[in-house]
């Protein structure tokens, strides 16, 4: 089986790409790092990947709104390549400002022919970037890249992750079909729908929401950083012992590169 091949969308402001990349290859897979105006010049490129991620950073600079620009080029000139991508049943991810590109464009969670969008992330309720550790428990059997995985110890760094909808009765359809993905715990990590205090919740997402995936479970958009928490020295507390080998980010990458190599 040849190694899956992983494009990595850089756009500018972006700032994970590098780490990313790593990741997947430490996973086994081949990664290449493709700016935004590439595949706007040429979206069959595509077509030679099976993994598409979109990582973190600040694209555009976060001008107008979080992911919006990457979002709109995305939405208005790459649509129809990211759906066949997707009918092709390949994988797409998106980490923290990904995550937020992937809700604004569609890619992950499509419009409301009535309402539009289904949900969205907006400023944290703390009203501050928040960057620090964060527990984080799984809520989605049939996700492709979060399979075998119960609970996460990852980091976050975002000003606007907090997770809304502007239709309840959308919150719990999503959590019926088991999109919520990735929920904030606390030590018990349980699931719960009812919103964690701070810093357990970082944002204050509804249901502690900290990812989500689509129908299929092969796109997933989530704001914690898995890539930076791969080798064991990246955990805030590896000289007292306290860690994972490898860590628990890798295991995201290697469901990936295992769907297509199993």
């Amino acid at each position: 089986m040849p190694t899956p091949r992983i494009l990595v969308l850089r756009a500018p402001g972006t700032n994970c790409d590098r780490e990313t990349a790593y990741a997947f290859e430490r996973a086994g897979g081949q990664a290449d790092l493709v700016h935004i105006n590439r595949l706007l010049e040429n979206p069959s490129l595509l077509a030679e990947y099976q993994v598409l991620c979109l990582p973190g950073g600040f694209s555009y600079g976060d001008d107008i709104a979080v992911g919006r620009i990457l979002a709109n080029q995305i939405r208005h000139h790459l649509s129809e390549t990211l759906q066949a991508f997707k009918a092709a049943e390949k994988l797409i991810l998106g980490i923290c400002n990904g995550f937020q590109v992937l809700l604004k464009s569609g890619v992950l969670l499509p419009d409301d022919p009535v309402t539009g969008p289904p949900a969205t992330l907006t400023w944290n309720s703390s009203g501050k970037f928040e960057d620090r550790w964060v527990r984080l428990v799984t809520d989605a059997s049939h996700c492709v890249f979060l399979q075998g995985i119960e609970r996460m110890y990852l980091p976050v760094a975002h000003a606007g992750g907090r997770f809304v909808v502007p239709d309840p009765t959308r919150l719990t359809q999503l959590k019926n079909q088991q999109q919520l993905a990735v929920r904030y715990c606390d030590e018990q990590a349980g699931v719960q729908d009812t919103v964690l205090p701070f810093p357990v919740n970082p944002s204050g997402s509804l249901a502690n929401v900290a990812g989500v995936c689509d129908e299929t479970g092969r796109v997933l958009g989530m704001m914690p950083h898995p890539e930076r928490y791969i080798d064991p020295t990246q955990h805030p507390r590896w000289t007292r012992g306290e860690y994972r080998d490898p860590g628990d980010g890798l295991a995201i990458f290697a469901n990936a590169v295992r769907y297509f190599t199993a």
